[in-house]
């Protein structure tokens, strides 16, 4: 369902003149954009509706440090000042910002060469090191390691998923592949329980969702990265880790493993990262993905498909890594 936004009243916050059209833009899956035309120029529209990320104070937060990012000429594109020169407008108790325009498109890692995906890792790490730079130092002093999920409490979760699997009518495919990688994931967490990593590693400011539709590329160059409101502090190594887990699984549920090393060798040494770290963060990440299902949860409990494309690639891919955990790991370390 289409979400007009209240153009009047937000377009009189701006030196943006008058609308002329706007279009939903369909990708992302937690808050709604615009491509905005107006007598002025061309605009993204951003409504932030993720209740988890929407507060005004977490948003100028985001809209602070891309400001800081893109001074230091890393690729983003910050929200345009209003003209009280606030970057969050708030109408109707919604939160919204205007951004420039950017021309580009997204690119999955199998439409990227060898090359561009050494870019990837390098442009990634880049943002690792810069948001050191520019995010204050106490906040990262004051995390605490996040506890890896405990398989008791997976279990108990399958089993549960397992029951609405089976309450679902009528039954489609969906459900039995579902049925099956539940059963599959519950055998390979039997076997592996006692490789459970301790706490996360070295935590740092992350962007927190870097993946293909969060990256615009003009031709081979990035333009810009986008969505930043998972703005954190996390284990950097592990959003690499994650990252890579997306751009560059393929539609069977296996990686494309020179390509993760391409990305890795240059994300090493741009976050300053080093190999044991990321042999830590590929550990955490697959131990993550064992015990992770969220598109089963927004599935059955919500009722919300919008991530079931992704599910056949995203829990073959489990299986996959557990089969061939040493070959991921020398990807990423060497």
């Amino acid at each position: 369902m289409n979400h007009a936004p209240p153009l009047g009243a937000l377009l009189r916050r701006y030196a943006a003149g008058s609308a002329l059209s706007c279009e939903p833009v369909d990708q992302g899956l937690l808050n709604r954009g615009y491509r905005l035309r107006t007598t002025r120029g061309r605009y993204f529209l951003k409504h932030h509706f993720d209740p988890d990320t929407a507060d005004p104070v977490s948003i100028v937060r985001q809209h602070r440090a891309t400001q800081r990012l893109a001074d230091l000429g890393v690729p983003v594109a910050p929200p345009l000042p209003g003209r009280d020169g606030r970057t969050v407008a708030v109408v109707g108790g919604h939160a919204y910002a205007l951004h420039p325009w950017v021309d580009g498109r997204h690119r999955h890692g199998a439409q990227l060469t060898a090359g561009a995906c050494g870019r990837l890792g390098a442009l990634l790490g880049v943002v690792h090191a810069s948001l050191e730079r520019v995010m204050p130092a106490h906040t990262r002093a004051r995390a605490t390691p996040a506890e890896s999920p405990a398989p008791a409490d997976t279990f108990t979760l399958i089993d549960d998923l397992l029951a609405r699997v089976r309450r679902h009518r009528p039954a489609d495919s969906f459900d039995e592949l579902a049925r099956h990688r539940l059963l599959e994931r519950r055998t390979l967490l039997e076997r592996h329980a006692d490789r459970r990593p301790p706490h996360s590693g070295p935590v740092g400011w992350v962007h927190g969702d870097f993946h293909p539709f969060n990256v615009l590329y003009r031709g081979d160059a990035p333009a810009a990265i986008v969505d930043w409101d998972r703005l954190g502090v996390q284990p950097r190594a592990e959003e690499a880790v994650r990252a890579a887990a997306i751009f560059f699984v393929r539609p069977d549920g296996t990686l494309d493993l020179p390509k993760a090393r391409a990305y890795a060798r240059a994300y090493r040494p741009a976050a300053g990262a080093t190999p044991s770290e990321l042999a830590a963060a590929v550990h955490r990440v697959w131990w993550e993905r064992l015990n992770d299902f969220w598109m089963l949860r927004w599935h059955y409990e919500r009722g919300d498909t919008r991530a079931d494309p992704q599910f056949p690639a995203a829990s073959a891919l489990a299986v996959w890594w557990t089969q061939e955990y040493d070959a991921v790991c020398d990807a990423f370390t060497d």
